[in-house]
Order: structure tokens, then sequence, then C-alpha cells
């Protein structure tokens, strides 16, 4: 038997899964002859991630210009600045005779930072005294700031080792000794899972996950708006189309965009990365298991808000006021052991927010389902929840409508 012949067989033996199939094909019908809903589920899923990942290609800041302030005019001085120009992250963009001049080129934004060596940098440094090197950074952006001091700490750090062993040679200490007693507990900063320090690398995970699910609000959010502002009685599902009851209604209507959103999620989760060099160390199969209760609590999710939205520009207004909640409550932009427990408990509403620190632990971490056991569990519980209170509104939503147009209540 071909497929065509299988599906006239279930028809003809289960009258559910005629129904079902009736309702997929109105709800894709929807879908499609609505301009906004393709741009929201078609278009939006494919463009936000290649835009927002291309955005951020240039993840890391290098040749940051930074001002110099050399009052010392010494060989010591310049060889610092030598060092600091040479690195990858900072350049001197230029060197001013006052602090003055400095703050002026900072102004005018020629410079982002400012590195200020004093007169007597020099004497003291041959006198065996301690002296200063003063840093200026743009703290109103965090990577300036970032790139900035880390460079010029490390190299005045390096030029303090330097010193120390060349003071230790004059007094007889040599070798590995002086090494040794100038640098007694090495350092070695080692880089977990984001080696580059790059942001796009910290933060495009969780950005991408958020596209998923708010697009699927959103686009579910204007199929609703669209099915009351067409219906005489301004009610989400018409007669027409609850026929089955219920469950054939939530059934049919879920496999859609679950079937969808299958197709999205891998393409945004397993491609994306892999185009622009994201982190993705993570096992795909345990991806696409952690996208199954994500996908289909979202689903539940925006289909239980959607009965309460009476225009279709209500979940666009949603989704421009949560944008930027979601990725804070996500525990991403900022750590969840500083969120406080109201905001806590209330980012536990939301799918994305599981979705998230699970697939982030897995894709970024190259954490196993066994790791992410709890935001796992989590979801499936949303699913199940989501799942009843959805029933409980579509339902609410069917019989309101078969009142309105004079046919007995009835919950199948």
């Amino acid at each position: 038997m071909n497929i065509k012949q299988i599906i006239v067989s279930l028809k003809q033996s289960f009258p559910i899964f005629n129904d079902i199939l009736n309702v997929i094909k109105s709800e894709f019908r929807t879908m499609f002859k609505d301009r906004g809903v393709v741009i929201m589920l078609v278009l939006a899923p494919l463009a936000y991630p290649v835009l927002y990942c291309s955005l951020y290609k240039n993840e890391t800041l290098i040749d940051v210009p930074v001002a110099a302030v050399d009052c010392s005019r010494s060989q010591e001085s310049r060889e610092l600045l030598r060092h600091m120009d040479a690195t990858q992250s900072i350049q001197i963009a230029g060197t001013y005779s006052s602090l003055a001049e400095a703050k002026q080129a900072y102004n005018e934004k020629k410079v982002h930072g400012v590195v200020y060596i004093p007169a007597d940098f020099s004497k003291k440094l041959n006198s065996g005294d301690q002296t200063t090197v003063s840093i200026y950074a743009d703290i109103s952006s965090f990577m300036y700031y970032r790139i900035i001091n880390l460079a010029c700490s490390n190299c005045v750090l390096d030029m303090s080792n330097k010193i120390q062993v060349e003071r230790l040679n004059a007094n007889g200490i040599t070798g590995e000794s002086a090494t040794i007693i100038s640098n007694p507990i090495p350092y070695e900063g080692i880089t977990l899972y984001n080696e580059g320090t790059g942001f796009a690398s910290f933060l495009m995970p969780a950005v991408l996950i958020l596209i998923i699910f708010q697009t699927l609000f959103l686009g579910i959010g204007i199929i609703a708006g669209t099915s009351r502002g067409e219906n005489r009685f301004h009610v989400l599902v018409s007669s027409s189309v609850h026929r089955g009851g219920t469950f054939r209604v939530i059934v049919g209507k879920s496999f859609c965009y679950f079937v969808m959103y299958a197709a999205w999620s891998f393409f945004i989760l397993m491609i994306i990365p892999r185009a622009f060099d994201l982190p993705h160390i993570g096992i795909p199969f345990d991806i696409m298991m952690l996208m199954v209760p994500f996908l289909l609590a979202s689903v539940f999710f925006s289909m239980t808000v959607s009965v309460f939205l009476p225009h279709r520009e209500t979940g666009m207004v949603i989704f421009m006021f949560m944008s930027l909640i979601l990725l804070f409550l996500s525990g991403v932009s900022w750590p969840q052991s500083n969120i406080n427990g109201f905001w806590k408990a209330f980012a536990w509403i939301f799918p994305s927010t599981c979705g998230t620190q699970g697939y982030i632990k897995i894709n970024t971490l190259g954490a196993d389902l066994r790791h992410i056991s709890f935001e796992y569990i989590s979801l499936w519980i949303q699913t199940f929840l989501y799942f009843a209170t959805c029933c409980w509104a579509y339902s609410w939503q069917i019989n309101k409508s078969r009142k309105r147009v004079g046919i007995p209540s009835e919950i199948q």
C-alpha cells in the first residue's frame, strides 16, 4: 500500500484521524494565505539568525585605539608603549603631551582609553622604587574596558617581572632561581568553551532559542487574531473547524506548528552555529531530544495565550515588550544566582528559560541529557501543564462559539 492508500484507510477506520487531518489542512491554509503569518513563521526564522550572526561575526575587538601620555619620555616608557602597541588588542593611536589633550581626543571618540606614564617613571625604576602607570578605559562599553584593561595590565605585569629579574641578576641571583623568585606562583589562564572570549559565542546561543520561541509565539498569536477578525462572532475557532471537538482541534493545530518548527530548529540550532563558527560541541541527537519538549511546551503555551489575544497586533506588542525580559531571565546576560526569587520563579513560566539553559549546556558546554535532567524534566512538565491549560482554554472558546451559533455545548 502506498501512503495515499494508508491515509484513506485510516480515515475510514478512525473518524478522529479524518477530523484531525481536516484541522491540519485548514491550519496550513490559514498559515500560507496570511502574509503576516508567512513573514513570522517562515521568513523570520530564516532571516533573524543569519542577520544577528552576521552582525556579530567579528565578535572580538582588535586594535582598539588608545591615547598615550608619556611624561617620562624615557627608554623604559617607550619600551612599555611599544609592548602595548604590539598586542593584538590595542594600538597606540597617538601620543599626547598632557592628560587634557588626551581627554579631548577621548571626548571626540578618537580613542577609547588613555595610558598615563608619570614623569618620574624611569627615575623610580632605576632607583629601585615603586612607580605607577595609570590606565583610563571607556567603562560605558564593557567590551572596550575589558580589552584595554586586560592588554595594558598584562604588558605592565610582564615588564614588572622583567625588571625584577634584572634586579635579582644585579644582586647575584641568576637563571632559574631569579625566575622563581620574581614569579613564585605562575599564572596560567585557561578559557573554557569560549576560547576566543567572543561576544557572539557567549550571547548568540541564547538568542537562537529566543528566536524560535518568540517567532512561534507571535505567529500563533497572529493566526488567532486573524481567525477572530474573519469570524463574524469574533471567536477563535469557528463552528466549521471544531466539529471534531477540542482534542482534535488542538492536536491538528499543534501538529502543524510542531512540524514546521522542528525543521526550523534543525536549521537554527544545527546549521547556523556551524556556518558562523559558534560553539557546537554538543551531540546533535541530544539537542533534538531537548527540542521535542521545548517545542511542544512552546506550542501549547502560545496556543493557551492566543485564546486571550483579541487582535492580531496584540501579540506584536507582547513580543516587543518581552524580548529583553526573556533574554534577561534566561540567565545568560545576567547570572541566575543574582536574580531575586520573584523573577526567578517568574522565569520558569516560559519554556524559553529551560530551553536556553539546556541548549547552552549541551551545545556550548558539551553536556548530555543526563546533565540537563532538571531542564529536560521541567520542559516535559511544562508540556503537560500547558497542554491541559490549552485544552481548557480551547474548550471554553469552542463552547462559547457553540452557544453563539445555537449548538449545545460539548467537549470531546
